[in-house]
């Protein structure tokens, strides 16, 4: 593979200085970055792929650190409905009713709107078919943490789709064996653990100890509702994260979703064990309520940014969770300081990296590190022109159609804004035909807005 020469760009290193170099360039070989800055012409190898990223950003590929591959295809399922009834008679139902091949199909267009939004890394909290979902991003060429949806407890299981707790660890360890590893290392499997309402302590203690010997993280929905805070108080004795403590759960490698239902004392136990924590705050805006982000910052507590779901977001879309996180916490707090531009640019690159233990390997643009970025044209969207502050523009005015090229590993997965890994047109239009048919089998029916007229 001959060496990459991206030249005359704005580049957003993201580094531990957050150096920034108008009109600079990157060097990549074998997929991996060897200088950015300021090159010496000579330093370039002849016959370098040179590219001009002439009034274009080029920063880390974004990192999505809480996405649902396997739900992309119930968008719309969940919309304006309590977080019962959204689990219980949507997205429950909905799960149970893929095949394989719908997960297929679902991980596609779910990798497919990724990219088009400049992400080339991210972490799935578990579906049921992680075989397909591997096929997907081995296919889509980005990064991707996968994980099994793992319940051994709770109600509104059916009993034939009941686990045991050995049985809940097998397959997850199976699917470790299988994928870990895989599609030249971009792909990692960690364990899933659902919610607490469905993981017995037995799960989470074992989980943990495995997820411990072999050096991998757990992905967990942590706080995520009132009602889960009354549940624990009840039926174990103390608050989620409390309860975790109690349990020896929490640690580095743990990372915890949503988070909005937590106390002051469990922030000082994050921040204590180094827990990492994933902000949605699409989804959350919902039905869950706005998590203390300034408080966990302000505490040091690596806090990153996640999409969730199609379900209960509908955008998989880091450009729109970005604005949201900056906005959001400026209202709550009356505080027009409260997580500005560069914070947030933080937690969707660098604290993205770091909450998926991938600090070392990707998040940042610097000679080492996997050469995962993106080039986002300053100048395609009306609504981003003029450019006077590019980092605070990338939150507050840039869109994802901005994302003009999306490399991972040094390999082109968009150009030009072609995707170039999958055949979009027909995932696109296979992932309709799938969901409609996928709702009948699942039985869910939406109410009729208005009156509907047909020939």
């Amino acid at each position: 593979m001959p060496a990459i020469h991206i030249k005359n760009a704005y580049i957003l290193t993201m580094n531990a200085e957050r150096e920034i170099f108008d009109g600079g360039d990157i060097l990549i070989e074998d997929g991996t970055i060897r200088a950015a800055g300021f090159l010496d012409p000579q330093s370039i190898p002849e016959d370098a792929e040179v590219v001009d990223a002439c009034g274009r950003i080029v920063m880390p590929g974004l990192v999505n650190t809480h996405v649902h591959l396997s739900q992309q295809l119930g968008r719309g399922l969940g919309d304006d409905v309590d977080l019962i009834t959204w689990l219980h008679e949507r997205t429950w139902p909905y799960e149970r009713s893929l095949t394989a091949e719908d997960n297929l199909v679902s991980a596609q267009a779910c990798c497919l709107e990724m990219i088009r939004s400049g992400v080339t890394c991210f972490a799935e909290p578990g579906g049921q078919h992680v075989d397909t979902m591997g096929r997907a991003v081995e296919e889509a060429g980005i990064r991707g943490i996968l994980a099994r949806s793992t319940m051994d407890c709770g109600e509104g299981i059916p009993e034939n789709e009941r686990e045991s707790t050995d049985q809940c660890l097998d397959r997850q360890l199976e699917h470790m064996e299988n994928w870990h590893g895989k599609a030249d290392g971009r792909i990692s499997v960690w364990f899933g653990l659902r919610t607490i309402f469905n993981n017995s302590d037995e799960l989470l203690t074992r989980t943990k100890e495995l997820a411990d010997s072999r050096g991998v993280g757990m992905h967990m929905h942590v706080a995520e509702v009132r009602e889960e805070i009354d549940y624990t108080k009840t039926q174990r004795g103390a608050p989620t994260v409390e309860h975790l403590n109690r349990l020896g759960v929490l640690g580095p490698n743990l990372l915890a979703v949503h988070t909005v239902w937590i106390t002051p004392r469990e922030m000082d136990l994050f921040r204590l064990h180094d827990v990492k924590v994933s902000h949605c705050p699409g989804a959350a805006m919902k039905v869950l309520g706005f998590a203390p982000v300034p408080e966990m910052l302000e505490r040091g507590i690596c806090v990153s940014i996640g999409t969730d779901g199609a379900p209960c977001n509908n955008r998989m879309d880091m450009f729109d969770e970005m604005y949201l996180t900056a906005m959001i916490h400026k209202g709550r707090t009356l505080a027009p300081t409260a997580v500005p531009a560069e914070r947030v640019l933080e937690m969707a690159t660098i604290k993205g990296a770091e909450a998926l233990l991938m600090g070392g390997v990707t998040g940042s643009l610097e000679p080492g590190k996997a050469a995962d970025l993106i080039m986002i044209d300053m100048r395609r969207h009306p609504g981003s022109v003029p450019v006077h502050d590019a980092v605070a523009n990338l939150v507050y005015a840039m869109r994802s159609s901005c994302v003009d090229s999306v490399m991972c590993t040094g390999k082109w997965v968009m150009q030009d804004r072609t995707v170039l890994t999958l055949d979009e047109q027909g995932i696109l239009e296979e992932a309709q035909e799938r969901a409609e048919h996928i709702r009948k089998r699942a039985g869910i029916a939406l109410p009729e807005r208005f009156p509907v007229r047909t020939r």
